[in-house]
C-alpha cells in the first residue's frame, strides 16, 4: 500500500547492511577489482553496464510484486503503457504551456471521472491529478476548511476552531492533514463488530465547527464500504435541526474505481447532493503504476477560488492547485491510456474478476477451519480474517511469517483503539492475481497450518508485524457528552 498504501515502513537510522564500506562488484564486469562506496558519491565514473548491474543486483532481494497481497498498488501494465510512460519521462506535468497535449489528457481524465461519479455537469467539473490519494485528500481537506472559513466569516462567526469527523480506519494522510493544517481530528473509534464509521457516530461528533465528514469507500482494514448515503441522510437531518451544513468528502482511494463498475446502483457519489468532493488512486484500481491520484469537486462552489494560484511559468499563465510542483507526466498519460484501452466494459470485467477471485478465496479460507472472516471480499476485492478463539497454538503473525517463507506477502496486524485485541490477516486481490494463483496460495496456507498445528504456543505477536496503518494521532475525548461540554464552554 504506497503513499496511499495502507502499510508504512520507516527508515530512521542506518541500514543494516552499512557495516561494509564498499559495494561488491562481480569481477566479471571489471578488468581489475574496483571499489564503489556504499554511502558516498564515488570519486570517479563507472561504466554504465557496471552501474546497472550493481543496482540490479541490489534489487534482487525485493519481494515479488505479483505475490504481494498486502498492497493495493498496481504492479503490472501492458507493454504499450510501459512505452508511453518511457516516452514521457522527460515531460514535467506542471509545464502545461510547453506540454499542452499532456495537460489536455489530464483534463479528459478529470471529465471521464466526473461522468463516472455522476457529477452534475461533467464537462465543467473542476478536478486535477495528484501524486497519489494522499495529496488528493490534502487538497480536498483544504477546500473543506477554506469553504467553512468563508461561510463562518460571512456570518460574523469565529473561524478558529475547525474540526473534521472521520473513522479511526482512515488512512494516515487524513491525520496528517488535521495535524499540519490545525484542524481537530474527531476520530470515531471502532467498537464491537463496527469496524468503520457509521451515520449515528458521525453525526454525534458534528457541530457548527465541523468542516466536513470523511467517508471511506473501501476501508483498508477490512475492505468494507462505509455507508455514504446513510451518513449524508443523517447530515441532512442535522442541517434541518441545527442549521449546520456539513459536507462530505468521499475517500474513494480504492472503491471509487470499483463501485461504478461492480455496484452501479449504489448511491455513494455526486448523486448525493451532500458529497462535495471525491478522490481516488489511479495507481490502485485505476490500474496505473504509482504514483497518480485524482480529486474531483462537485462544482466550482466546492473549491474556493482563493486556493487556486495563477502561475506564470515559462511564459505561460496557468491555474494550479497542488502541494507538489514538478512531477512526471507519464502516470497521467498511462491513466488516459488505461481509460481508452479498457473503456467501461473492460474496467467492469477486470474489477469483477478481482471480486470473483476475492470472494471465492475468502469462502475457501473460511472452509479451512481455523479462520473466521471479518469480510468476504464482496465490496473491495479485499478481505480480512482472524483465527478462531479455540486456536491457541499459533498467531496470525506466525501464519504471515510462514507464508512469507513461501514468497507470499500477506500482512498481519492488530486493529486500533477499542479493538486492539483483534489481530487479522488481510488479502488484497489486484488485476493479475488469478484463480490459479489463489489455488497456489490456498495450498501453501494449508501446508502452513499443518506445520503450525504442532506448535504448543504462538512464537510471534504484534511486535513482529512490520505492517501498520499509521493511526497515530492522540485522541481527545470526542464522546457526545464531551462535545456537548465543548459547545457549552465555547
Amino acid at each position: 500500500m504506497t503513499a496511499r498504501n495502507r502499510g508504512h515502513r520507516h527508515n530512521t537510522g542506518r541500514s543494516r547492511d552499512s557495516r561494509r564500506e564498499h559495494l561488491s562488484i562481480n569481477p566479471v564486469f571489471v578488468a581489475e577489482p574496483a571499489q564503489v562506496p556504499r554511502n558516498r558519491l564515488p570519486t570517479g565514473e563507472l561504466d554504465p553496464d557496471v552501474a546497472y548491474q550493481v543496482v540490479h543486483d541490489e534489487l534482487m532481494l525485493d519481494g515479488n510484486a505479483r505475490l504481494n497481497l498486502a498492497t493495493f498498488v498496481t504492479s503490472w501494465m501492458e507493454p504499450q503503457a510501459d512505452r508511453l510512460m518511457a516516452e514521457c519521462f522527460d515531460k514535467n506535468m506542471i509545464d502545461k504551456d510547453e506540454y499542452p497535449r499532456t495537460a489536455e489528457l489530464e483534463q479528459r481524465c478529470v471529465r471521464m471521472l466526473a461522468e463516472l461519479w455522476h457529477a452534475p455537469d461533467p464537462e465543467s467539473t473542476i478536478g486535477c491529478s495528484t501524486t497519489g490519494s494522499s495529496e488528493a485528500c490534502m487538497l480536498a481537506g483544504l477546500a473543506l476548511k477554506r469553504r467553512w472559513q468563508h461561510a463562518r466569516r460571512a456570518a460574523g462567526r469565529p473561524a478558529d476552531r475547525p474540526n473534521i469527523v472521520m473513522g479511526a480506519n482512515v488512512q494516515v494522510c487524513w491525520e496528517k492533514f488535521a495535524n499540519y493544517w490545525d484542524v481537530e481530528a474527531r476520530l470515531v473509534p471502532m467498537e464491537g463488530e463496527r469496524f468503520h464509521l457509521d451515520a449515528a457516530e458521525a453525526v454525534a461528533r458534528c457541530d457548527e465547527n465541523t468542516i466536513g465528514v470523511v467517508a471511506v469507500l473501501g476501508s483498508t482494514f477490512d475492505g468494507s464500504y462505509e455507508p455514504v448515503a446513510e451518513i449524508c441522510a443523517a447530515l441532512d437531518r442535522l442541517s434541518a435541526e441545527h442549521g449546520w451544513d456539513v459536507p462530505v468528502h468521499v475517500d474513494g482511494a480504492s472503491g471509487a474505481m470499483i463501485a461504478p463498475f461492480c455496484d452501479p446502483d449504489l448511491a455513494w457519489d455526486f448523486r448525493l447532493s451532500r458529497v462535495a468532493s471525491i478522490n481516488t488512486s489511479g495507481h490502485k484500481y485505476g490500474l496505473v503504476y504509482p504514483g497518480v491520484g485524482w480529486v474531483v469537486w462537485r462544482d466550482s462552489a466546492a473549491l474556493p477560488q482563493d486556493l487556486v494560484f495563477d502561475v506564470n511559468y515559462l511564459g505561460g499563465s496557468m491555474p494550479t492547485f497542488a502541494l507538489n510542483f514538478s512531477r512526471p507526466g507519464g502516470q497521467v498519460v498511462a491513466q488516459y491510456y488505461a481509460f481508452l484501452r479498457l473503456g467501461f466494459d473492460g474496467f467492469r470485467r477486470v474489477q469483477q474478476t478481482c471480486r470473483d477471485v476475492a470472494t471465492s478465496l475468502a469462502d475457501r479460507i473460511a472452509g479451512l477451519g481455523p479462520f473466521s472472516l471479518l469480510t468476504q471480499g464482496d465490496q473491495l476485492p479485499a478481505f480480512a480474517f482472524a483465527l478462531r478463539e479455540e486456536v491457541t497454538g499459533y498467531s496470525v503473525f506466525d501464519v504471515s511469517a510462514h507464508l512469507r517463507e513461501r514468497g507470499w506477502l500477506v500482512p498481519a496486524y492488530a486493529f486500533p483503539a477499542n479493538r486492539t485485541d483483534l489481530a487479522v490477516l488481510r488479502i488484497v486481490v489486484r488485476n493479475g492475481f488469478t484463480h490459479d494463483l489463489a489455488d497456489l496460495l490456498l495450498e501453501d496456507l494449508e501446508r502452513s497450518i499443518a506445520e503450525l498445528q504442532h506448535q504448543p504456543e504462538p512464537l510471534r505477536g504484534v511486535e513482529h508485524s512490520s505492517f501498520a496503518h499509521g493511526s497515530g494521532i492522540p485522541q481527545r475525548d470526542s464522546s457526545p457528552a464531551q462535545l456537548e461540554r465543548d459547545r457549552t464552554e465555547h
